[in-house]
Parts: C-alpha cells; sequence; structure tokens
C-alpha cells in the first residue's frame, strides 16, 4: 500500500543559515581588533590594558576572545539587543571556559548610561556609534563613555568614507567561505541623502545553491566626517585623539600594520581608526 505521507521540500542553504555566524565570519576579527586595542593603549601608557568595554557589542565575539587570551583580562558588553546578546551567549560564550565566562559582564542597555565597572579600552566598532544622528546625541554618548573609562584609557572607533560610499546602489561583493557550503557576503549602500547625510546600508548572503539571505541585516545611520568626530571627542572631554590609517607596501598591497597620520592619500573608498584618549 502506497505511503500518505508527503516529503517536506528540501530546504535551501539560505533557510537553513545561521546570519549571526555569517556576519561574524564575514565583518569580525577579534584577534585583529584585540592587537590593535593593545598596540594603541601601550602607545598612550606604556602598559598593556586588562579592562575592555564593547558598545554596540552584538554577540559580543569580541569580549570572549579578550578574556580568553589573557587569565587576568574583564570585558563588559553592551548592547540593547536581547537576541543578538543571547545568540553570543548561546554560541560564544559556551565556547570558552567557566572561569573565563566569569570575568565577562553582559548589559542590555543603552551604551548612553553609566556603568559602576571603569574601561581600560573602550570600542564602538563596525560604525555602530552612527546610529545617533545629531551632535547632541554623539556628544552625550562620547561624555558617557568618558565617564566609563579609567584616567588614560583609550577609546576606539572605525571610520570609513570616500566618494563610493556615497554610491546608491554600489555593492561590495567577497567570497567568505568556498565549496559547497561557502558563501558570499554583500554589502549594500542603499541610500544616502546629501542634505541630511542620512545613510542606509544592508548586508545580505548568497550561498552556492544560489539562494539568497536578503537583506539580513539594515543599518539607517548619519554618515559622520573624521574632523566631526575629533570634535566632538574635544567637546565630550576626551585630553587628544589620533587618526590610525593602514600602511601600503611598494605594491600599495596593505601590511596589516597602522600608524597615527594626520593626512592620507584621497581614495574612493578607506577605513580607518580613531583613538581618543581620556
Amino acid at each position: 500500500m502506497a505511503s500518505s505521507q508527503t516529503q517536506s521540500p528540501l530546504l535551501t542553504q539560505a533557510e537553513k543559515a545561521d546570519k549571526f555566524k555569517c556576519y561574524q565570519l564575514s565583518v569580525q576579527d577579534p584577534e585583529h581588533e584585540i592587537n590593535f586595542f593593545i598596540q594603541v593603549y601601550h602607545e598612550a601608557n606604556g602598559t598593556n590594558p586588562l579592562s575592555l568595554q564593547e558598545d554596540f557589542c552584538g554577540t559580543f565575539a569580541i569580549c570572549c576572545e579578550w578574556v580568553r587570551l589573557h587569565p587576568e583580562r574583564t570585558a563588559v558588553g553592551v548592547d540593547l539587543c536581547g537576541e543578538t546578546l543571547q545568540w553570543g551567549q548561546d554560541h560564544n560564550l559556551t565556547r570558552i571556559d567557566p572561569s573565563e565566562q566569569e570575568r565577562i559582564q553582559l548589559l542590555e542597555q543603552d551604551v548612553r548610561q553609566k556603568n559602576p565597572v571603569q574601561a581600560d579600552v573602550l570600542v564602538a566598532q563596525n560604525f555602530s556609534f552612527w546610529i545617533f544622528k545629531t551632535r547632541k546625541e554623539v556628544i552625550e554618548y562620547f561624555q558617557v563613555a568618558h565617564s566609563n573609562m579609567n584616567e588614560g584609557g583609550v577609546m576606539v572607533m572605525d571610520m570609513m568614507g570616500g566618494g563610493e560610499c556615497y554610491d546608491e546602489g554600489q555593492v561590495d561583493k567577497r567570497t567568505i567561505k568556498k565549496g559547497k557550503n561557502g558563501f558570499k557576503y554583500l554589502w549594500k549602500q542603499d541610500r544616502f541623502n546629501p542634505v541630511t547625510s542620512d545613510v542606509s546600508f544592508s548586508i545580505s548572503f548568497k550561498f552556492k545553491d544560489g539562494s539568497k539571505l536578503k537583506r539580513a541585516f539594515e543599518y539607517h545611520w548619519r554618515f559622520w566626517t573624521i574632523p566631526e568626530v575629533r570634535e566632538m571627542l574635544e567637546e565630550a572631554g576626551f585630553r587628544e585623539s589620533h587618526v590610525y590609517w593602514e600602511e601600503e607596501d611598494e605594491d600599495g598591497e596593505d601590511t596589516g600594520v597602522w600608524s597615527v597620520g594626520e593626512e592620507a592619500p584621497s581614495n574612493p573608498s578607506w577605513i580607518c581608526y580613531i583613538v581618543a584618549r581620556k
């Protein structure tokens, strides 16, 4: 007798994909970031940092790697999204030892809230503070960040710019993983308003079977410039700020070495760090 049961359709790779895992593989490199944090703190103070606050921490991969690499380090992760924090607890926190887990504190709150623990290094990565669209909001955030840091502490933010960053429809495509389970990362510049500097970006993922995880992440920011950010840092009370650029070799290839520069060549698409010292 023929079975009355029907087979469930096979899921596409996009339907099976975990967007947070794809994001971490595509965008984050905790070891590189941590090495840079140590470099700039040591340049400012002559010692190595032990405490970290990761604002807009998301899945707090940096916090986990920070404590994993040194037995005396502590980390605080701050984010408003409970879903993202929970994913980090389920997938990142469980991969480190219990003794390391104890040195991480997670706060589901606005980054503009004062914390009881002060940090040697406070970071706001992936252009996250651009969510604040007015000078008042940014300065308020910088003032709270300043109060959440130890004396001599450094605040680290990445910045991007260049003419291509204003082109609507521009898509940056990169292959993240090859093979039958491979996927591509697509960063799209959806909208730019030159009157307000409001911008919208999105991240999608395309898989080997042709399926797509469209607009897995969306961002609606204000495009801030380096001079504006440095001026606001000064108004917020930071004693100094520096801009770090990645050095190039004689063939124009990136070297992975970052150094301070008050001048930089005009480039259609660039990324740098701003480092401010309390």
